[in-house]
């Protein structure tokens, strides 16, 4: 595996399916780790943005194993007052062995990559979150077994959280559909990327305003929050642009499969992107979304710091 996670698109299938079955492993303490293994090994947590889920669910990640935890939000570095993250990376690289890293652009966490001589995880940007993907796609497996040859139907905003996960299901043989008004639809790019890997492993991948067509027979229904964070200026045009066609409703899941599930990454708003029979009702796997990111974390740490 690749040293550093910036996006899915790093990741061979392979990769992928071994970290979902590490994590697997870790979640039924099947995997036995030396206590002095990961001892005196220090994780940084450098966080631009607001986290509740990813950033417990590391710090918890790296104490189970063994190792410590920093946590620094921009404030408390001087990149806040203009030192450059050349600089700040290697400096992070002296006193840490592995930094996890939440920030607004892409462009910095490559920046961070470039510089750093430690092992580097993107745990969100304005473009991409492998770290969601890859717990969204463990959870996936758990409850549908391989994921080759099922429907997956993404609800809303083409995202972070859709790119990575589009780009990781088709990866691992899934078809693929995501419904949202076509502004709105992923970048060029990752369409792009998302065809040629479709076409590659053999699947379906479709773009549509019509998310009736796209929930037709899905085996898994994904959505997440009409609002990203930074996007809170965009609040009135967004809304009235998804609501209410693209909220996830017992209506809209009607035209799933009877036995489809529904996952969202949270934090959610109930009534907005997803009604509340929904999201809480039985075939909602939202907790079980967030407990595998726990141990997909510990995968993760784990591989990267082997």
């Amino acid at each position: 595996m690749k040293s550093d996670l910036i996006s899915m698109e790093e990741l061979t299938s392979k990769e992928i399916t071994n970290l979902i079955k590490l994590s697997i492993k870790f979640k039924k303490n099947k995997l036995k780790i030396s206590k002095n293994q990961y001892k005196n090994k220090i994780l940084g947590l450098v966080f631009q943005k607001p986290s509740t889920r990813t950033r417990i669910s590391f710090e918890i990640a790296m104490k189970q194993l063994g190792g410590d935890v920093i946590f620094l939000n921009n404030a408390d570095l001087q990149i806040s007052r203009g030192e450059s993250i050349k600089d700040t990376a290697r400096t992070l690289s002296q006193y840490l062995d592995i930094i996890v890293i939440r920030t607004f652009s892409n462009m910095e966490i490559q920046e961070y990559t470039k510089y750093s001589s430690i092992p580097v995880i993107n745990a969100l940007t304005n473009t991409n979150h492998p770290c969601q993907a890859l717990s969204d796609l463990q959870t996936i497996v758990e409850e549908k077994g391989p994921i080759k040859n099922i429907k997956i139907t993404w609800i809303g905003d083409g995202n972070n959280v859709c790119n990575d996960l589009t780009i990781g299901a088709i990866k691992l043989g899934a078809n693929f559909s995501i419904s949202s008004p076509r502004r709105y639809f992923p970048k060029k790019r990752i369409i792009k990327i998302a065809s040629e890997l479709a076409e590659k492993h053999k699947v379906k991948f479709e773009l549509t305003t019509n998310p009736i067509k796209a929930v037709q027979n899905a085996d898994v229904v994904i959505t997440d929050s009409i609002i990203s964070m930074g996007m809170e200026k965009e609040k009135r045009k967004k809304l009235k642009a998804f609501l209410p066609t693209y909220q996830v409703s017992k209506t809209l899941m009607k035209h799933a499969k009877n036995n489809a599930v529904f996952l969202h990454c949270l934090p959610a708003t109930r009534g907005q992107e997803v009604s509340k029979e929904i999201i809480d009702g039985n075939n909602s796997l939202i907790w079980k979304q967030v407990e595998n990111k726990l141990h997909m974390h510990k995968a993760l740490l784990h591989t990267m710091l082997k």
